[in-house]
């Protein structure tokens, strides 16, 4: 199950680490690229492996490696690995291709540690860098693909601008256009969308509208990069329990006829996507 909300937390901070269970968070992604220095990146690699043995059972625990254009994504993964994280973030994705040579590294890192081949599942940031935005109809069938979180922060910078919001705090067009199609690469590869990271942390409204927002349009979850976020991007998300109730009497209804394309259902025509949300609604 994809969690709602996932905060990233420095790996090379004991402090933040140490908190960032009690965040709330339903999963945290441990991170080795952006946030850590070049000349720590040895000592987060070994922090996030010690942390990762002895971490409480939630929430869940990802690790964001570093891109593979830097040549320090092979080093990450082989001090990562044998601490078993519950999946990888690879930043700066710019195609399914990336994923396949991902897929060979883990596989052999995971033979190596004894662990089941492609035990470890992946979320790869698909519009970082403007080349990637031109790759997204090709992640169906991709190794290891758990998700599809986007964004918008390091596109901005590949783009030289000076900003990727309006005045009034929304997104401007090319970022907009990236949010809309990390959603439509998701659902092409049927996989869950999660919504990039809100910038403005002391702006909890504005993270809210946008969490609504994102809902609607079929995003599930959403990144956080302060633990103030979580609980709201976790009510966002919830579903209702009318929602709840609607999606169980969908799955109770097709259960109760097995081989159906489509049944009616107070009065109105539900089919197979209605099932699918419904599962998905419901974390199945």
């Amino acid at each position: 199950m994809i969690p709602r909300s996932f905060l990233f937390v420095p790996a090379d901070s004991d402090r933040k680490l140490a908190r960032g269970p009690e965040s709330g968070a339903a999963a945290l992604i441990l991170d080795l690229e952006d946030s850590v220095a070049l000349d720590r990146k040895p000592v987060a690699r070994e922090m996030t492996a010690a942390w990762l043995r002895a971490r409480p059972a939630a929430p869940q625990a990802w690790v964001r490696v570093n891109a593979f254009d830097t040549g320090l994504t092979m080093a990450d993964l082989a001090a990562v690995v044998a601490a078993r994280p519950d999946g990888i973030v690879l930043p700066k994705c710019e195609s399914a291709a990336d994923l396949v040579r991902l897929d060979a590294a883990l596989s052999a890192l995971e033979a190596r540690e004894g662990l089941p081949d492609r035990s470890i599942p992946v979320m790869p940031l698909v519009t970082e860098t403007p080349a990637a935005m031109f790759a997204l109809g090709g992640y169906p069938g991709a190794p290891r693909l758990a998700a599809i979180p986007g964004g918008g922060e390091d596109l901005a910078a590949g783009l030289g601008a000076r900003t990727n919001r309006l005045p009034d705090g929304t997104w401007d067009e090319p970022y907009r256009l990236a949010r809309a199609l990390t959603l439509i690469a998701a659902g092409a590869a049927g996989v869950p969308a999660i919504d990039t990271i809100y910038a403005d942390v002391r702006n909890l409204d504005g993270l809210r509208a946008e969490c609504e927002a994102g809902r609607r349009m079929g995003f599930v979850g959403r990144m956080a990069i302060h633990p103030a976020q979580v609980a709201v991007i976790e009510h966002a998300y919830a579903p209702t329990d009318a929602e709840r109730a609607w999606a169980e009497r969908v799955i109770a209804a097709f259960e109760a006829t097995p081989g159906a394309g489509v049944i009616s259902l107070d009065g109105r025509m539900v089919d197979k996507p209605h099932l699918v949300q419904a599962k998905r609604l419901l974390g199945e």
